[in-house]
């Protein structure tokens, strides 16, 4: 399209002239007014907000269908609530306790939570924490009140100021941190509101058991709906966190040897499946772990959880898990990386790690199945010992891999300097194996501590046909020297092609 300005000799001003080629159209559009442009921006608000409102409304929904005990939970405050809600509505309790009746509301409001352990964390610390700050208080007031009119402020400002300072630097102590960090809080809430107003009011005595009757009444109300319906514990959830912690890094260690070994034309180095970051879920649940383990050690018996689990030993399990998540997340760096072996010094241990990556996999898996059916975990033994095998034929191809380099390639310090990722991959493949027997070593004791259920010596024996040779990991014997003798001949034979 052309278009060109010309000043006419006419009387007009500036004009402008359009050549369009043939076969095109032009559409002259006028400027809407005022009205039409508040018109069309108030539609397009509308429909932004109609936008947001229904994206919302899919992510509300996904939530309460991915976990539908989110949406209970919600009933459950509701209910907790309506039924606290009773203290203002019948006459002869409210007479009983007062004006003190929102106390019972308040409790429900923050002592309620998702699990039974933290509604009972929760309501332990409030209750212990209101009688015993309550107490104190009314001893303080009796002190200063027989102390006469004088005396009475300052033992009461003395006594506040030292009991809060000392309640708050108990919150750096880790053991009071973890368990009662809640409950300090609350003493000091509870000694302040008693000890200020007891200055003021003279049946401080009934103040005090009014307040401790409604926050008994909602503590008690909390706890029976939030265990009696449709209960949701932190054991059984830090139970089956574990794992599938467990089952996510057996898949990520086994994805990502499959990554690094696959064939540079069908995948390229820095593509990585979903399955192989699994890993990053073991190294990131660690807050999640040590929660659920405070909040499961307040929780009465339930189910196959007996009084006194071991609820410590899982963490102690996920600890072992990141150790080898962080091995794991190494090696998948080494598939991402930009630098890579050689294709045909990868072809050279690419069968001999994926082995031992699927061995390591299985381990894994087995020891997850372990725990999740609460059985004592002797299947794993043999899983670990085809693991040592493999890493075993891994050392011993690793040794015969420098000769291999060097008749394959005239020029053979470059050679080696380019198989070093591959020795990098190899030596992280042992690693994890012998970390995840820390795992193993971590579920065997957990499996002690909690008792687990001994599996029959014929379930053992099913499946069991075949001998399995257990082999130590730095000692060779006459089946690696054949293995590197085999490695030798694959390797010529290749070069030869």
């Amino acid at each position: 399209m052309d278009v060109a300005a010309r000043e006419p000799q006419a009387k007009c001003g500036l004009e402008w002239r359009v050549t369009v080629p043939e076969g095109a159209s032009v559409t002259v559009e006028h400027d809407a007014g005022v009205a039409a442009r508040a018109w069309a921006w108030l539609v397009s608000c509308v429909v932004a907000i109609r936008v947001a409102v229904a994206g919302f409304a899919r992510k509300v929904w996904k939530i309460g269908a991915d976990d539908p005990r989110r949406a209970v939970h919600g009933l459950k405050v509701g209910l907790a609530l309506t039924l606290v809600s009773v203290v203002y509505y019948t006459r002869p309790v409210y007479d009983g306790v007062g004006g003190n009746a929102m106390w019972a509301v308040m409790t429900v409001v923050v002592v309620f939570e998702y699990t039974v352990g933290g509604c009972m964390y929760k309501g332990f610390n409030r209750a212990v924490a209101t009688v015993s700050a309550g107490l104190i208080a009314l001893g303080v007031n009796w002190v200063a009140d027989k102390s006469g009119d004088k005396l009475e402020p300052f033992i009461l400002s003395g006594s506040l100021f030292l009991l809060a300072a000392a309640a708050t630097f108990s919150r750096f102590i880790p053991t009071v941190k973890a368990r009662f960090d809640y409950g300090v809080t609350i003493f000091i809430l509870t000694f302040s509101l008693v000890a200020v107003s007891g200055y003021r009011v003279d049946q401080l005595l009934d103040l005090a058991q009014q307040r401790m009757s409604t926050i008994g009444i909602g503590i008690v109300i909390c706890l029976a709906v939030c265990v009696l319906i449709w209960p949701v514990w932190a054991g059984q959830e830090l139970h089956l966190l574990t794992v599938r912690n467990m089952e996510k890094l057996a898949g990520a260690v086994e994805a990502c040897v499959e990554d690094y070994f696959a064939a540079g034309s069908a995948k390229p180095a820095a593509a990585a499946s979903s399955k192989s970051e699994g890993y990053k879920c073991v190294l990131n649940s660690k807050a999640s772990e040590d929660s659920q383990a405070n909040l499961a050690r307040w929780e009465p018996p339930h189910g196959r959880f007996a009084f006194r689990h071991p609820y410590a030993q899982y963490a102690k399990v996920g600890a072992a898990m990141r150790h080898c998540a962080y091995c794991v997340e190494s090696l998948s760096s080494c598939a991402r990386a930009e630098a890579q072996a050689p294709e045909h010094a990868k072809r050279l241990l690419g069968d001999v790690c994926t082995r031992l990556g699927a061995r390591c996999a299985r381990v894994l898996v087995e020891a997850s199945a372990s725990v999740a059916a609460m059985t004592d975990p002797k299947t794993v033994d043999f899983a670990v010992a085809d693991m040592n095998t493999a890493v075993h034929e891994l050392q011993g191809d690793l040794r015969a891999l420098p000769p291999v380099l060097l008749a394959l390639e005239p020029a053979a310090e470059m050679s080696l300097m380019d198989a070093m990722p591959l020795f990098t991959v190899a030596s992280l493949l042992i690693e994890i194996s012998a970390r995840i027997e820390g795992v193993v070593d971590a579920v065997e004791t957990l499996a002690s501590l909690a008792n687990f259920k001994q599996v029959e010596d014929g379930d053992d024996k099913k499946g069991q046909t075949t001998e399995t040779k257990v082999h130590p990991l730095n000692v060779q014997d006459d089946d690696a020297s054949a293995q590197e003798n085999q490695t030798m001949k694959h390797a010529e034979q290749e070069h030869c092609k």
